[in-house]
């Protein structure tokens, strides 16, 4: 997805980028400096996508607490009658689109930011090349494989736990997601004249349903396609 595994010729130009060979017409100065502004240039587009990331999960937020307050002074001014569940028809399909669209792009996302990630981790892979006594006082990865980036990340590396998905940012959101969709649900039952014990039901299996859903889509989008991408440089090929 990221890019395919090289050739061993390729590889070995690739690990000598550093080295001044008459080969390269830039110096290895210059070339250093061009692999820091790239580095750099990560950095800065994974900053602008965690303000997005941000901006868009504090955006529905507010939506739906704006959503709820008018909820609320609707019901007490129609006592939860058929004004209240015709607004509650209006505008909880709108929460409910702004929830299921930030979610979405919080995903694409957190699929970007990999890319990031494993570009900076080739990049420090370069620079261990040039200075491999350094690689002690490294703490991020600096190898593509699935080890590398999940030493970049803090976290420990591996498939990890469905159940984890819940406890980010978009795994928040498909929570919250589902508990509008299954309020969405129960109060369409209710205008058809469901009993309330079975539109009760069909929210809950609805809200468990849109979170289950919104879950395996982001574990398909994220987890899935990190580790099917080949490596470049995994770490038992990595410089001593």
């Amino acid at each position: 997805m990221f890019g395919e595994r090289v050739d061993g010729q390729d590889e070995e130009a690739a690990k000598t980028v550093l080295v001044d060979e008459g080969g390269h017409s830039a110096s290895p100065a210059l070339r250093l400096q061009i692999l820091t502004t790239e580095h750099w240039s990560l950095l800065s587009t994974r900053s602008l996508s965690w303000n997005e990331a941000f901006s868009r999960a504090t955006m529905f937020l507010s939506v739906l607490s704006g959503a709820v307050v008018a909820l609320a002074l609707v019901a007490q001014a129609t006592a939860f009658g058929d004004g209240f569940v015709t607004f509650a028809l209006l505008i909880l399909p709108v929460v409910l689109f702004v929830g299921v669209v930030s979610f979405a792009r919080l995903v694409a996302i957190n699929h970007e930011d990999v890319a990031w990630v494993v570009g900076m981790n080739m990049l420090r892979h370069a620079y261990l090349q040039v200075a491999p006594e350094l690689r002690e006082y490294f703490i991020t990865g600096s190898n593509d494989d699935e080890a590398g980036v999940m030493a970049t990340y803090g976290a420990t590396p591996g498939p990890g736990s469905f159940a984890h998905e819940f406890v980010t940012t978009p795994g928040m959101l498909a929570v919250i997601n589902g508990v509008v969709a299954g309020i969405l649900a129960g109060i369409v039952a209710l205008r058809f004249g469901w009993l309330t014990p079975v539109a009760a039901a069909l929210g809950v299996a609805v809200a468990l349903i849109t979170c289950a859903l919104l879950a395996i889509h982001q574990y398909r989008h994220v987890v899935g396609p990190r580790e099917q991408r080949p490596a470049r440089f995994p770490r038992d090929e990595s410089p001593n």
